[in-house]
């Protein structure tokens, strides 16, 4: 059961006029997290509420220019294994050089490991994580749309992923506090989220949100949502 919280608000209808227009894909083809429903709904109503349109699907079909070019940002929330095919990888790279944005979600990090140019997006290759458990999350930089609204520190319960390597080139925005749970393999700055520029466009990832508890906490919400805008190029 989800800890008693100010989480999400009631579904509001879409915006007639939004001011931008989202991609949410969460195809998976290794494990697929029980937590995407309520994050699709949590997205769409972040949208509802804060003047931006939500497509969400797991067809991948949909990545081709096109059809990509209706979109500020592309999300690929808790998305596993290969999820794009050779073209269809091409046109989401034409995209990001468009200069548009990209959302990493969780186990985005655990996705298309053989696609070298999306792990640089990114930013970090999932390795590795414990159980499910608390721990502290230090707000590195409070500045940023998404951290502005954060407690910090912050103390809440997930996955806490581990990666093959540091990010290199990211700006890093919050990153878990190693002492505080059981499981953790980075060391003293362990990166738990981060944004860049990267090829023409930029990118916003965070390793949090394994669970569906997380889609109806306040504070993560206020963090997704931040990203999203941040990526889509809304100041």
């Amino acid at each position: 059961m989800c800890p008693v919280t100010s989480g999400a608000p009631a579904p509001a209808p879409a915006p007639a006029h939004a001011a931008f227009r989202i991609l949410v894909f969460s195809r998976t083809t290794g494990y697929r997290h029980a937590s995407i429903p309520a994050a699709i709904t949590a997205v769409e109503v972040l949208g509802s509420f804060n003047n931006f349109a939500v497509d969400a699907t797991d067809d991948p079909t949909v990545f081709n220019d096109a059809n990509l070019a209706r979109f500020a940002a592309v999300v690929f929330l808790n998305t596993t294994g290969d999820v794009l095919d050779s073209a269809q990888q091409a046109a989401f790279e034409r995209y990001v050089r468009g200069g548009h944005g990209f959302v990493g979600v969780h186990s985005a990090s655990d996705t298309e490991y053989d696609w070298s140019w999306y792990h640089t997006l990114l930013g970090a290759t999932f390795d590795s994580h414990p159980a499910i458990q608390q721990a502290t999350v230090i707000v590195v930089d409070t500045g940023q749309q998404s951290t502005r609204a954060l407690p910090n520190p912050w103390v809440r319960t997930d996955e806490w992923y581990n990666f093959r390597a540091l990010p290199t080139g990211v700006s890093v925005l919050a990153r878990v506090d190693e002492t505080t749970y059981a499981g953790g393999k980075m060391g003293v700055e362990h990166p738990i989220t981060w944004q860049h520029a990267y090829d023409g466009g930029r990118a916003w990832y965070t390793a949090m949100g394994h669970t569906a508890c997380s889609y109806s906490e306040r504070p993560f919400l206020d963090h997704l949502l931040g990203g999203i805008e941040w990526a889509a190029g809304i100041p």
